[in-house]
């Protein structure tokens, strides 16, 4: 089974919670404390696989949840980081974000991508200790880590593609001049799944052709198969197209090449206007010998009509018979001549950016909203102040005035009062209430 469109959801670990613990050992006054950090919770990574061509691995599997960090403990010990989870996807995979659609990353190299980073893990209280605040009896609690949900997609990345109605003899072609093996058969859509096939040039370079089901008329509109195909061939520097130029479909070759040229333009005009050869295939059945093809357009009316139309569009028409092999060398060198005028395989910018990890340093009051509750007191929320609450020791004096000293930094007091918050109005910070004093 081919799939290459899939939705998973992808969650990075937690971070651990630093400790709160003072250092208590026979013969050793005023220890002091001593509490570990929590460990940085686990990510979620992107690597590309060459082994790989489908995303069927992620067919039972959609779900990848990274480790979360361990909290810290007493004598200074820092919690285990959380494991990371490596993704393994196909050269030309997309990230998209599943809400808008957007890019988020092309993994077209062997650059690892970080898609969901994981969460800090928070300082313990060793860190809190000052010469006038000696026994901190609070430490901060680990930063939750990422989580996306996000669509992959996958756009084969090949130099050339092939393309053309079924049985033009696409698959026999790309059989012929790499050593790719895709089925072939006497039945339309023989082909179910892209293939893709390298082809040597004179045993020095080379390039990667792509193979696609066959279009049909109407292929644009969700017709047949190779429009949910046409996705693996966007990125192709140049197009091959195939031609039956014997008729033994009882098709026009003419016609042929303005069904599979509209349904390019269809589906996309810039896929369209690349590059093209036309491969006028099974020649063998019109001529004997390779040194007969340049009078095909002379004994066949249909070849002259196909001339015409591709000289109007600037193509070049090349007469071959995949199956008898005949100037498959010369249409490849034609198709690396082509090639070296022309730049890289397409890649594609990010469109989208996923939200940076907010830092302790920022305000929080932009993050923050403020709304009246049924019984009128003021609600103060979001992911700040949820980070902020979490850290604090609401038992232990010294905490709650960092927790005060917060919230003035931050301008979510002046916040309060520009909302019309008096002296003596209820203030509820995610579940924790007070009364607001000027």
């Amino acid at each position: 089974m081919f799939i290459d469109h899939i939705k998973i959801y992808t969650k990075a670990g937690n971070g651990g919670n630093g400790a709160v613990s003072f250092r208590r050992e026979k013969y050793v006054a005023k220890g002091g404390p001593d509490g570990g950090d929590g460990g940085n919770g686990g990510s979620v990574i992107f690597r590309c696989d060459s082994s790989a061509n489908t995303l069927l691995a992620f067919r039972y599997k959609r779900k990848f949840i990274a480790e979360n960090g361990a909290d810290g403990a007493g004598s200074k010990f820092h919690g285990k980081n959380g494991s990371d989870v490596i993704i393994k996807v196909p050269y030309g995979t997309l990230i998209r974000d599943s809400e808008s659609g957007k890019i988020i990353k092309d993994m077209c190299s062997d650059e690892d991508f970080i898609l969901c980073k994981g969460g800090r893990g928070g300082w313990g209280n060793k860190h809190f200790a000052t010469p006038t605040r000696q026994i901190p009896r609070f430490a901060k609690s680990g930063l939750p880590g990422d989580e996306r949900e996000v669509l992959l997609e996958l756009k084969m990345i090949a130099d050339v593609g092939l393309v053309g109605l079924p049985s033009a003899g696409k698959s026999s072609l790309l059989a012929s001049i790499s050593a790719a093996r895709p089925k072939i058969a006497e039945y339309h859509f023989t082909t179910l799944e892209p293939s893709l096939g390298v082809v040597g040039v004179d045993g020095e370079h080379g390039f990667v052709a792509a193979d696609i089901p066959g279009l049909i008329e109407g292929a644009s509109d969700g017709l047949g198969l190779g429009h949910d195909f046409l996705r693996h061939i966007e990125r192709c520097r140049m197009l091959i197209q195939v031609v039956d130029i014997s008729g033994s479909e009882g098709r026009s070759p003419a016609d042929d090449f303005n069904v599979i040229s509209e349904e390019l333009e269809k589906f996309s005009p810039s896929l369209a206007a690349r590059p093209r050869i036309i491969a006028a295939n099974k020649a063998d059945m019109i001529v004997n010998s390779a040194e007969e093809l340049s009078l095909i357009p002379e004994v066949s009316e249909d070849a002259k009509e196909l001339e015409r139309i591709a000289k109007d569009r600037g193509y070049k028409v090349a007469y071959i018979s995949a199956y008898a092999k005949m100037n498959l060398r010369e249409l490849i060198s034609e198709t690396d001549r082509i090639l070296s005028e022309l730049p890289p395989v397409i890649t594609y910018d990010p469109e989208f950016i996923p939200d940076e990890e907010t830092d302790d340093s920022l305000s929080g009051s932009e993050s923050a909203t403020i709304r009246r509750g049924d019984d009128a007191s003021y609600i103060v929320e979001g992911e700040w102040v949820e980070k902020l609450v979490g850290r604090v020791n609401f038992d232990d004096r010294e905490s709650l005035m960092y927790f005060e000293r917060s919230l003035v930094r931050s301008g979510i007091i002046d916040k309060l009062r520009a909302a019309g918050c008096d002296e003596g109005d209820t203030v509820n910070v995610c579940g924790i209430e007070f009364d607001f004093v000027e």
